[in-house]
């Protein structure tokens, strides 16, 4: 059995879900504009915990969004999981933010999904799964253009997903595009994807490890 917290910061959306074995038993969650994390986090936390009948004593381990996503989003977020991980004496677990995004849809509901967070301007952070959610390109940070993801629009259905998507729309016009821009990274499919880490074994170090940026994008980004 495990018991896994899960914790998702990446964006706008505060979201904290408590898992048993996968099954969700809490989910508490906020997208506001204003970025709350830092006043919400730890409320949500305690009121997760409170749901789920659970004490931070019962946890097994704390699973992170890694990224990419906001800076700040994210090391709010990873900074309260290593604190409770060094805290608690329990493994971290890190869930690529993309990757949880793809499984927001049922398998084979599409030829790929391509889970896209808004960066800047024409900007997205994207990465690309097949109707399985095995990833079949890396995750980039990427200028949208009328050619973006066109090869796998050739192949089948393409779905892209996520606030990035928004602005995909106004120029990808392949008709083998779908868009779907209200999805946003929840702690909700966490769950599933925490649990199958748990089993391996796949845990982070907790002194050293660091949210996935894509800092060096964004750097040339502003030159």
């Amino acid at each position: 059995m495990a018991v896994i917290l899960n914790l998702e910061t990446a964006t706008t959306n505060c979201s904290v879900s408590i898992g048993k074995n996968g099954n969700i038993l809490a989910l508490i969650e906020d997208n506001t504009p204003n970025y709350s994390h830092s006043e919400q986090l730890h409320v949500f936390i305690k009121k997760a915990l409170d749901m789920a009948s659970l004490s931070f004593s019962d946890l097994d381990a704390i699973a992170v969004s890694k990224g990419p996503g906001s800076y700040t989003g994210l090391r709010i977020g990873v900074s309260a999981a290593k604190g409770l991980c060094f805290a608690l004496d329990i493994p971290l677990i890190s869930i690529a933010t993309l990757e949880s995004m793809a499984h927001q849809i049922k398998a084979g509901t599409s030829d790929f999904s391509i889970p896209v967070l808004d960066a800047r301007r024409m900007e997205v952070y994207s990465a690309v799964f097949d109707s399985k959610f095995n990833q079949v390109r890396e995750t980039k940070a990427e200028i949208i253009t009328e050619n973006s993801f066109f090869k796998y629009a050739e192949a089948g259905k393409t779905l892209l997903l996520g606030p990035g998507a928004r602005k995909c729309h106004e120029i990808l016009k392949h008709p083998n595009f779908e868009f779907m821009d209200d999805v946003i990274p929840s702690a909700k499919e966490m769950g599933k994807l925490s649990f199958l880490k748990y089993q391996k074994s796949d845990f982070e170090d907790v002194a050293y490890f660091e949210p996935y940026y894509l800092k060096d994008f964004i750097t040339k980004g502003k030159s």
